[in-house]
């Protein structure tokens, strides 16, 4: 490879023009969220882009945008978060010393945005916490719609943070409000806890960095305020960047995890941060509950001190599965590595301590320095490499980064990825971008990339800017665009199949991250039919069902109720044990996703009869195999709690019965469906007369799966758990999740797959009739997300 490479060789699958104002660089000015959106953070909005990859609903309302119209372009879904509307704290109402002043509420601005881990929203999604330089933070979730509708504020953070700190018999203080005046913010990845099935619990922390050099721990809790867990002071400036080192477990029960913190003054700590369950004993109805218990230490040296006394800029830890992980700090031109001296201190292959390595520069326009901000760091497993982008558009490469880290200035054999090599195809597919005469007056403002693919394809923002110009049009013109392309030829894809094997082996549901993302980097190169093809017998040997694979739904433990009374605790108890059983078993999660690409496939081979025909032969066994796990699961909650049920629960019971007794259920299923079929025989005796013993005669129970015509109020069998047919010829679709008709306009849809459920009743309270038991109404309140591929829902109406 060499710098003069042609930029034909390096295709750009995303020129995508973003009208904005103006954003700044960060290493999280552009970051993917758990959910695979990737936020743009700009002066007045947070732009969600969403890739197309997986999706199979509402495509036709995407943007794709490349530089000639032949390029694999790749359509995006976008929404906003419109963060220009809030109203700004006032912090003189609360104190007037010159300390606490906030310039930023003059021209009021968005500065920072963390995300959560998926799942811990209302509707099973992301919570965005968005930061603005008035230094008041606020939440913020989905509607109906996260790809392409509206979100909205659900939580202005400053006024209850400022309670918590000092009550309101209180007089708040200048050190009470320098600690409520939030500066940084970080929200941690979801603890694993090493227990099957995963809790439904929620380990995470959003952590607020403040101006009194203080951390504060929340905990979102849906439908009321965050919890306030702890609160620490630990430096005498303020705290500007936080970085966290990701959860290990060191036993299960137990997650341990490293909080890095930056300051205005170059100081870098560590807190050290430890949570544990413990079984609530209290509560334990259907099943074990758990509460949380977390402690905080702050390690009593700082693991780097400036050494050219300047603020930190950047702050990350790069994670890494045969070591301990390294944290990357960045000052204006240096970066400044450390590894912990006591981790896998044992092999000679790592490094441990200090590294600090001056950025070099490279004069790819008129105002490159090595003094620009950092807006990129990322780690590519593949090479060893660390790829460090500055303001400027300049791109630095770190070699040998976890046994040897010294920067690549001159390529090597084993390597020939270099700094210069990289900065040249960034300012090439510039010029390709742009189409215009571009000259060294013209500055690349790169300010925030990521990796797309885990490989040679990185996503970045730029804004064209001459700095030289000070004309009023220059400076009040500004366009941002997202760029998404291949950085360097990689046709070394022999370890493709290996490496999705590995992603579908180790995914865990407690991790909170959604198989749109977890498959981003597979779905993305399996768009070409040609990468397909070539890898598709053992991609069909990845993902189909193995002989003798395991039936975790064997596993599935539910305690029986024996009391008759229903209370909404009682039915809260039975939410939860749906949710942890329908979603807390790994097994379950990638077999989820090994169906959808196994659809994906599918879908790709429209055009080659055979291999169509093979890919389908996969899907169809792991859809048989999900249902049937699917149904086991629930064949045990409802005989856990056949004393309380009612009348109404009767034809949703029944349906979960007779489609047990279709071909191919497997036989060990047949005790339990009995044993469930006699335990409601109570329910089907008139008042007065005995329970006949033993199951319910099918007969007796097609009598109660009849439904009628929504249009024509004809008569409709229970034939098929997907779709309905009358005798008039009206067809409707099942709900994916009751199996009862929907013939109500005001439905979910699965991003994923595109089956469609009712709605929770949380949501929208009308049912049809025939669905209205108790137990179907905790069912559809547990399923947020799709039970067949797991990803999430959204709705139209």
């Amino acid at each position: 490879m060499n710098q003069d490479q042609n930029n034909e060789d390096h295709p750009i699958y995303a020129a995508l023009n973003i009208q904005t104002v103006i954003s700044w660089p960060s290493t999280k000015t552009l970051q993917w969220s758990a959910d695979g959106q990737l936020a743009f953070a700009t002066k007045g909005a947070v732009y969600l882009l969403t890739p197309d990859h997986g999706i199979n609903f509402g495509l036709d309302s995407t943007t794709k945008a490349t530089p000639n119209k032949d390029d694999p372009a790749i359509g995006w879904f976008k929404t906003i978060i419109q963060h220009d509307k809030i109203n700004a704290f006032r912090w003189p109402e609360y104190s007037q010393a010159w300390g606490a002043v906030s310039l930023g509420s003059i021209d009021l601005s968005l500065t920072a945005v963390a995300v959560s881990p998926s799942g811990i929203s209302h509707n099973g999604g992301c919570v965005f916490a968005t930061l603005s330089s008035n230094m008041d933070f606020h939440l913020w979730t989905a509607e109906k719609n996260y790809l392409k509708g509206e979100w909205v504020q659900t939580f202005s953070g400053t006024p209850y943070l400022l309670d918590s700190i000092h009550p309101h018999e209180q007089e708040a203080t200048l050190a009470t409000v320098l600690q409520a005046q939030v500066i940084s913010i970080l929200w941690t990845p979801q603890a694993d806890f090493g227990i099957t099935p995963a809790p439904y619990i929620d380990g995470s922390f959003l952590v607020l960095g403040n101006r009194g050099g203080g951390l504060h721990f929340l905990r979102y809790k849906e439908g009321s305020n965050p919890e306030i867990v702890y609160g620490l002071d630990v430096s005498e400036f303020w705290i500007t960047h936080m970085a966290f080192s990701g959860w290990n477990l060191p036993q299960a029960g137990i997650s341990q995890g490293y909080l890095a913190y930056g300051t205005s003054e170059g100081e870098v700590g560590l807190i050290n941060i430890t949570e544990s369950i413990h079984m609530d004993l209290k509560n334990f109805t259907f099943g074990p509950q758990y509460d949380i218990q977390s402690t905080f230490e702050k390690t009593p040296d700082l693991v780097i001190e400036s050494e050219v006394k300047a603020g930190v800029t950047a702050l990350e830890w790069v994670v890494f599965n045969e070591r301990g992980p390294i944290l990357v700090c960045a000052y204006p031109g240096v970066i400044t590595l450390w590894s912990a001296t006591e981790t896998y201190d044992a092999d000679p292959a790592f490094w441990t301590g200090h590294r600090t390595l001056r950025v070099q520069s490279q004069k790819i326009s008129a105002d490159s320095s090595p003094f620009h901000p950092v807006s990129g760091i990322n780690y590519i497993p593949k090479r060893d490499v660390l790829i460090v982008t500055l303001f400027d558009g300049s791109f630095h490469v770190i070699r040998d980064f976890s046994t040897n880290p010294n920067w690549a200035e001159h390529p090597v054999p084993d390597e020939p990825l270099t700094s210069g090599v990289l900065s040249g195809v960034s300012r090439a597919i510039f010029k390709k971008v742009e189409k215009g005469s571009v000259d060294r007056g013209d500055m690349v403002q790169m300010n925030g990339s990521v990796a797309y693919d885990d490989n040679s394809t990185l996503a970045w923002v730029y804004e064209s800017s001459r700095p030289s110009d000070f004309s009023y049009k220059q400076d009040a013109q500004h366009n941002g665009m997202l760029v998404v392309a291949s950085m360097w030829g990689d046709d070394d894809d022999s370890d493709f199949v290996q490496n999705l094997s590995i992603v579908l082996q180790s995914v865990r549901t407690a991790g909170g991250l959604s198989p749109l993302h977890l498959l981003r980097p597979y779905l993305f190169h399996l768009r070409d039919p040609d990468v397909l093809l070539r890898h598709l017998d053992g991609l069909l040997d990845v993902v189909k069902i193995q002989e003798g694979e395991d039936d975790h739904s064997l596993n599935v433990q539910v305690d029986h109720w024996t009391a008759t009374n229903l209370t909404p605790e009682l039915r809260l108890k039975f939410r939860y044990a749906l949710q942890v059983n329908l979603y807390g078993f790994n097994a379950m999660l990638a077999m989820r996703m090994r169906l959808s690409l196994a659809d994906f496939f599918w879908k790709m081979m429209g055009g080659n009869e055979t291999r169509q025909a093979d890919c389908g032969v996969v899907a169809q066994h792991l859809l048989t195999a999900i249902s049937h796990r699917i149904l086991r699961t629930l064949i045990r909650h409802l005989a856990a709690v056949t004393k309380m049920m009612t009348p109404s629960d009767i034809p949703f019971v029944t349906r979960v019965i007779i489609q047990s007794l279709l071909p191919g259920t497997p036989e060990n299923l047949t005790e339990e469906r009995n044993k469930l079929s006699g335990a409601i025989q109570y329910l089907l005796t008139k008042e007065g007369e005995t329970p006949a013993a033993g199951p319910v005669p099918e007969a007796v129970l097609a009598t109660k799966l009849v439904e009628r015509c929504p249009a024509c109020n004809v008569e409709i069998l229970l034939e098929n758990p997907t779709h309905a047919t009358c005798s008039n010829g009206h067809s409707w679709g099942r709900c994916s999740i009751t199996t009862f008709i929907l013939s109500t306009p005001s439905v979910r849809t699965c991003i994923g797959c595109s089956r469609k459920a009712f709605l929770p009743p949380s949501v929208h309270p009308t049912l049809p009739e025939i669905a209205q038991g108790w137990v179907v109404e905790e069912l559809l309140e547990a399923v947020n997300r799709c039970l067949y591929c797991n990803n999430r829902f959204i709705r139209v109406l």
